[in-house]
Formats: C-alpha cells, structure tokens, sequence
C-alpha cells in the first residue's frame, strides 16, 4: 500500500492546528478547486479570494480534508491560526523528513525552462520532484515543498520575485543544496530600480544554502564577480561553478547548431564533452543546457546520463514551441509561441532566433514588456534593432509601451499598433499566407497568450472545415 502523503496527525505536529476528524492525504496538495482530485488536502488561502468560500466544493470534489483558519462546512479539517504560516509550516516538515537533494533556481529570464529541463533530467533518474508551472511565489515555494513525496531522492524549485526581501525568506524555506541563477537582466525593474539591486536580491537565493553546497552562476553575465562574492558573503562554506562560453566556465559552450526546428548542442563540464539535441532554437537555449547539465551532476549523477535524459527536450507552451497551424484558405504557417512572459533579455533572445528558423516570410506579433520600471519606454524603443535584425516583413505591435517601439521602426517596416492584444486579430488574420513563420512574444499580463490561443482555434477551425469538405467530396455530396 502506497504511503499517504499527509495524514491529519502529521499536518497537526507541523502547524500546531487540531484537527476535527482524523484523514489521509493520499493525493497531492491543492489550492484549487478546479484542478482538485479524490484524496487531496484542500489548503484555504485568501489570496485573490478567500480560499474558506471554497471548501465545501473542496469536499464535494473528493477532497480528503482541508487546512484552514475557520471551520466550514462538515468535512474533516485542520484548523490553524493561519493558513498561509500553516502552509509554510508544512512544506518546511515536509523537507525535514525528506532526504531529497534539492536545486533552486532564479534568474531574470531562463529559469523556468532551466527548471523544465532539471526536471526532466531527475525524473529519468529516480524519484523527482519539481515545481509545478511558475510556483515561485510567496505560496508556490511552499505549497511545492508540501507536495513533495517522503521517498523523492532529487528536487528542484523555482524560486521568483518581484519586489525586495522575496527571494531570501523562499530560499531559507528550501535549503538548496545548489543555488543557480541564471541571469541578471532588467526584469522587476519597477519593483526593485535598478540591475544592481536586481542581482542583491537574485544572489539572496543563497541565504538558505545548505553549508558545503554550490553556487552555480553565470560566467559571461557583467554581474558575476558581485554574485560570487555576494554568495562567499551568504554561505562562506559554498562551492562556486559556473556555465557559459567563458574558457574559464566549469560547463563550457563548446559548440552550437541548427537546422531551423531543433538545435545540436555541445557542452563540455569539467573538460569532458557530451552533445544534447534540443526541440528548440535559438542560442539562448545553450545557455540553457549548460546550466541544467551542470546542476544535475551535482547531484551525483554521471554527466552522460544527464545529457541523455536531456536530449529530445522540447519547450513547454509558451516558451519559445513552434506549431504548425492551418490556414482556412489553405497552407500553413509556423507559430512561435513565446507568449508566457517578457523582459529585454528575453525579447531579444526570442528575436534573435526567429533568424535562425527555417525559410519563410518572418512576421513579429509583440505585446509590452511590463514592470521594468523608469527606462520602460526607451527599452522598448531599443529593441528596433532586434527588429530590423530578423528581417520581419512585419511587425503587429500591442500595448501603450509598444508605441515607442513602433516611433523608432524604419518607415519601410510595415506595422500594425493596437491598445490590446485581442485587436491585432483581423489584421494578422489578413496577413499570413502559406509559409510564413510568426513568433508571439510579450509579458503575460499583456494578452499576447490568448492571441495565440485565438490562431489555434482558428486554425482547428480550418481543419474541421476540411475534413468535412473531404467527407463530402468522398461521399460524392455537391
């Protein structure tokens, strides 16, 4: 019989709550009802609405019983002082009993994909356990550790901020045995006013560092002398590597190729050399492996495992996938969806290998890059030269902030400016023909995601309709 995740006496000793029936968390750890199964605890948070109005649904779903601050309802329940402090009290239990090693990520842009990629990698070796989507936050790092099994040998956490003093208090949560930070680049700006205290606080992922862990830090990255004295300051104990195309880097970039829809990727750590295919394109992504096959050896995995379980990696929805979708009036076009989230590194990043995709005309379709504070406007207008740079034949533009981009654009670029995302429909509708490749890109509060939601139906509209014209043509109907 498979050992329950929680039962009522374990969720008591950890948070202090009584219970008002004994129960057994046989499934996961949920916040939403929506997504909720048969066995799992309900966890009432009052974030955006008050998680209380929602436990007899909880209940009605299947739940095994809920954490809560006030009784409702007739099912069995934990009820704590707090929810949120109770949910932190058990994910912090739930890595105490767990001998799992544990990598946390952050970074500006890459760490959700390096997380994506770790992931993969630990699962192919043993018992893994990961953050599920961006968990990143105030609750996700929590509720990610409350959800891990007792038996999880290898895990990883993304750990994300937006304004100062986030990261260090997720990062004590956590203990990493490695800490990785991706990039400094200007994203959060609006909360935190500079790139230099964007790096404090990404160096902070290292306050919670187990004594004797690792350091992984980007080589190449302006910040890195400063993170490596930042992390020294943080865990004196730690050990520094590092990834990128430096000689110097314990993961070198040795050598990277593609073909247009997947990349040849070779790294070398420690001067021994291994090779990883990619579903992707773009440079960025080597960057990327490195990163991920160097944190995974610290987990005492042999490198050429890592970099065979890595292999055939592709990127999850919204980060830089391509799709082959159809058009109503025939042919088909490549949609690049890199729709998730946007800052200036990243947007060039996705510029940068829409050039190194396979033939076909090039058409751009951005939304605002958002929270990057004072220089918002001019970041905007310095990606003209990413632009031009692509060869785009044209540009659908979304978003106040995207105004300036359109002002600094050669005249001979065509373009189309629209307040929201959902407006740049019609005219992209107008525009694609057969064989055009389009990328998406921009924050995700800017609506670039339901616009590629949008050419999906559409497209699924336009196979429908000729499957039925074929049955018809096969039954003989005029």
């Amino acid at each position: 019989m498979t050992k329950p995740l929680w039962t009522s006496d374990d969720i008591t000793l950890a948070t202090g709550g009584v219970a008002t029936a004994p129960f057994e968390v046989t499934g996961t750890v949920s916040i939403d009802t929506r997504s909720l199964e048969p066995g799992d605890l309900f966890v009432a948070l009052k974030d955006q609405r008050d998680g209380h109005d929602f436990v007899e649904a909880a209940f009605e779903a299947g739940a095994a019983g809920a954490l809560v601050s006030r009784r409702k309802g007739e099912g069995p329940q934990v009820v704590t002082d707090d929810v949120q402090t109770a949910l932190e009290q058990l994910g912090i239990a739930a890595r105490a009993r767990c001998g799992a090693h544990r990598t946390a990520i952050t970074g500006s842009a890459g760490k959700t994909s390096v997380k994506e990629m770790l992931a993969r990698i630990y699962r192919a070796l043993g018992p893994a356990h990961w953050s599920q989507k961006s968990f990143n936050n105030h609750w996700g790092v929590p509720l990610t550790l409350a959800r891990m099994p007792e038996e999880t040998e290898r895990a990883v956490f993304e750990i994300g901020m937006s304004t100062p003093g986030e990261i260090a208090p997720r990062s004590q949560m956590v203990r990493p045995h490695a800490g990785l930070i991706t990039c400094i680049a200007g994203a959060h700006l609006e909360g935190l006013g500079s790139l230099e205290a964007v790096a404090q606080e990404k160096a902070d992922i290292f306050a919670g560092l187990e004594a004797g862990g690792t350091f992984i830090l980007p080589a190449d990255d302006n910040f890195f002398e400063y993170l490596a004295d930042r992390a020294r300051e943080l865990c004196p104990t730690g050990n520094l590597e590092s990834f990128g195309r430096a000689e110097a880097a314990t993961a070198r970039i040795a050598g990277y190729q593609t073909d247009g829809s997947a990349s040849r990727i070779e790294v070398e750590v420690l001067g021994q050399p291994v090779t990883v295919m990619l579903n992707a394109v773009g440079e960025h992504w080597a960057m990327n492996v490195a990163a991920a096959l160097l944190a995974a050896t610290q987990t005492g995995a042999p490198l050429a495992d890592c970099a065979a379980a890595l292999s055939g990696y592709a990127p999850p929805p919204g980060r830089g996938t391509a799709e082959r979708l159809t058009l109503p009036g025939g042919g088909r076009i490549t949609l690049i969806d890199d729709a998730y989230n946007a800052n200036p590194a990243s947007m060039r990043a996705a510029l940068s290998s829409l050039k190194q995709r396979a033939d076909g005309r090039r058409l751009l379709a951005l939304g605002e890059m958002l929270e990057i504070g004072d220089r918002s406007d001019a970041e905007h207008a310095d990606l003209a030269a990413a632009v031009v740079e692509t060869g785009a034949a044209g540009v659908f533009l979304a978003g106040d902030k995207m105004t300036h981009l359109a002002e600094a654009l050669p005249p001979d670029i065509q373009q189309v400016w629209a307040p929201k995302a959902n407006e740049l429909f019609d005219a992209l509708e107008n525009a694609l023909r057969d064989g055009d490749v389009l990328l998406i890109k921009g924050s995700n509060a800017s609506g670039m995601g339901r616009l590629a939601d949008r050419l999906r139906q559409w497209s699924a509209a336009a196979d429908m309709g000729k499957m039925v014209s074929d049955a018809e043509g096969d039954a003989g109907v005029s």
